[in-house]
């Protein structure tokens, strides 16, 4: 009796040092902190892909690396705080999208910021060159917001009795202003009247929709960020409302059931920050050249009379790491 209470008793112990044993294992791993302005349900694919790209890299999240993620849910002012919550982890790398990588970059000189941004790093201040980045921040950029004009072209050849387009932008957001110069300098160029409106949270986006049909847009483009896209639901819906055919920065518009999108693939693009992750700031590998990746778009004509005569629903395009996604739904 005393031989089994005694392994019963050891067997308990073990049981219940068991889960010690394994939170300080993970404890031991290597952490990489993954912060968004926004927030991540409404990117879970970015998230998967950014997974890929550490294991393709050799690291598998809970085996040999661990990761904390923070979001500031549209809430710029929390991001210094969870910047500071990271830092103190602590954390090998911090990876994060414009807003994220720059409250990062002013509050750590020493641990390692990777980017991924859609606008220019080097004009955000993120790096000092593409060639030298210089200083603890290095990344991917996919350029979305300078596409603009190119979405303005296709928006044009969707709806092309449009006289009046409007725009929906975000003000607090550094890409925004060279995605507005971009747009505008483009509907200059070939005559097209445009109408810029300025969305900074969800109650400006219904203002946002009524505002442009008063003003008499017959068709819309939803600028880049991290908080439009994650109320793309929302704009979705309203364009749908107001029978406004309407362009997206990033395909998720689409399978939200938007019109169409166009711009580079930034699913892919966050695949390229796990393999940079895991090569620059877990491996250090002195092989891998530090300086950002470029993903450019480089996209050719999608929108010809036989495809929009055609009973196609949907219609894909790749070119390199860029994509049109169109779904067609009988507004011709």
């Amino acid at each position: 009796m005393r031989r089994r209470a005694f392994i019963e008793g050891i067997a308990a112990l073990a049981a219940a040092l068991w889960p010690l044993a394994a939170r300080a294992q993970l404890s031991a791993l290597p952490k990489v902190g993954f912060l968004r302005s926004s927030t991540l349900a409404d990117v879970p694919d970015w998230v998967t892909a950014f997974r890929q790209g550490l294991k393709e890299a050799g690291f598998v999240e809970g085996q040999n690396v661990a990761i904390e993620f923070r979001t500031a849910d549209n809430q710029p002012d929390r991001l210094p705080e969870l910047v500071t919550d990271l830092i103190h982890q602590p954390v090998a790398v911090i990876v994060g999208n414009t807003e994220s990588a720059l409250a990062a970059k002013a509050a750590t000189t020493t641990v390692p910021i990777v980017f991924a941004t859609g606008s220019d790093p080097v004009r955000d201040g993120l790096v000092a060159s593409l060639n030298r980045p210089g200083g603890n921040v290095t990344g991917v950029s996919f350029f979305s917001a300078v596409v603009g004009a190119k979405r303005l072209e296709l928006l044009r050849q969707m709806v092309p009795k449009a006289t009046i387009i409007a725009m929906l932008v975000n003000p607090n957001i550094p890409l925004t202003e060279a995605e507005r110069r971009d747009v505008q300098t483009a509907a200059q160029a070939i005559g097209q009247q445009l109408v810029f409106v300025d969305v900074s949270n969800e109650r400006d986006i219904e203002t946002a929709f009524a505002t442009s049909v008063q003003q008499g847009a017959g068709a819309l483009l939803v600028g880049t960020g991290g908080f439009l896209n994650s109320k793309r639901e929302q704009i979705v819906a309203l364009a749908d409302r107001y029978a406004l055919p309407t362009s997206y920065s990033q395909r998720e518009g689409v399978v939200s059931g938007g019109l169409m999108s166009y711009g580079a693939n930034i699913t892919d693009a966050y695949r390229q920050v796990g393999i940079y992750v895991a090569s620059r700031a877990l491996r250090c590998d002195p092989q891998i050249e530090a300086a950002p990746v470029s993903v450019h778009a480089r996209l050719g004509r999608l929108f010809t009379s036989q495809l929009l005569d055609s009973q196609c629903r949907e219609a894909l395009h790749f070119a390199g790491t860029s994509l049109i996604y169109v779904r067609l739904i009988g507004l011709f």
